[in-house]
């Protein structure tokens, strides 16, 4: 199969070309250099050149708190870019996936979020880009996967764990929130499940994180702990002591019960991804 992925210098992009080619398909991996995905004619041109039997759609604007100021570029990127490439993926009549988010919904109660549940009120710029994206997706194809994830990181690129390690380093003290619950996702893991679905004609929307839930706070606990960097002292704060922009939701909970239902093997547990994720980390530092 031949598979063609945005965003490919991201940090899900980066590891679901690796996991297709493991699996011998051709991954056509691209950049914002090589398509820009708010250019429509270039959309065109590059995905009728590559002719994808698939198209998983990873890059995006994800500055959520720029994003508050920025919404016009916000919204280009996210629901624009997305319909230009759903918009040719109809027309070649290939499959399409999009990579969207918890923040489509309005991040309050407890109850953890089903993929059919009424999206009403994103909670912010971002979220109602990425959800502007899924509705344009929908719209104009129907060989489609919407999957929806959170708390994302992976070897490529920045994110909370490797912040995490930095400032245990040169603090050795972090305040993190404790009043926003929600489940890490490791890309390495998520990209297995990415390419199980579009192998399959499985359709719909998804959601896919790694197993179990936990605070920010938690997660920052057991980064110390798969680092063996005890000795890092870490509060437990709330929300209002990192004033932002855009909004945060204090319930990122989302069922995954769909996968199962469907074939599909859930993530591992969120603890088993860090410590694997964090001993990944420590060997290249090491080398």
């Amino acid at each position: 199969m031949k598979v063609l992925v945005t965003g490919v210098r991201g940090q899900l992009g980066h590891d679901v070309v690796l996991e297709l080619e493991k699996r011998g398909h051709t991954a056509i991996g691209l950049g914002s250099e090589e398509m820009d995905i708010t250019d429509a004619e270039k959309v065109k041109t590059v995905l009728t050149e590559s002719a994808p039997d698939a198209v998983i759609h990873c890059a995006a604007y994800t500055a959520v708190d720029k994003a508050e100021e920025d919404v016009e570029l916000c919204r280009k990127v996210n629901a624009q870019g997305t319909e230009n490439i759903a918009r040719v993926c109809k027309e070649l009549g290939c499959k399409m996936m999009y990579m969207s988010t918890d923040y489509v919904f309005d991040g309050e109660g407890t109850r953890p979020w089903e993929p059919d549940d009424a999206v009403t009120a994103p909670l912010n710029v971002y979220g109602q880009s990425k959800y502007d994206g899924e509705t344009a997706l929908q719209k104009y194809v129907d060989k489609f996967f919407i999957v929806r994830i959170s708390w994302v990181f992976g070897i490529n690129g920045g994110n909370f764990v490797k912040t995490m390690l930095r400032l245990g380093k040169e603090r050795g003290k972090v305040s993190v929130v404790s009043d926003q619950i929600g489940s890490p996702t490791y890309t390495a893991d998520l990209s297995i499940l990415l390419v199980d679905m579009i192998e399959s004609d499985h359709y719909g929307i998804y959601h896919a994180t790694n197993e179990g839930v936990c605070s920010w706070y938690e997660f920052a606990c057991e980064i110390f702990q798969a680092a063996g960097m005890d000795q890092v002292e870490v509060t437990a704060v709330n929300s209002d002591a990192f004033p932002v922009k855009a909004k945060r939701p204090k319930n990122s909970r989302m069922s995954k019960e769909k996968l199962a239902q469907k074939g599909f093997h859930k993530l591992p547990t969120w603890q088993d991804a860090t410590a694997r994720y964090v001993k990944l980390l420590m060997e290249a530092d090491n080398q």
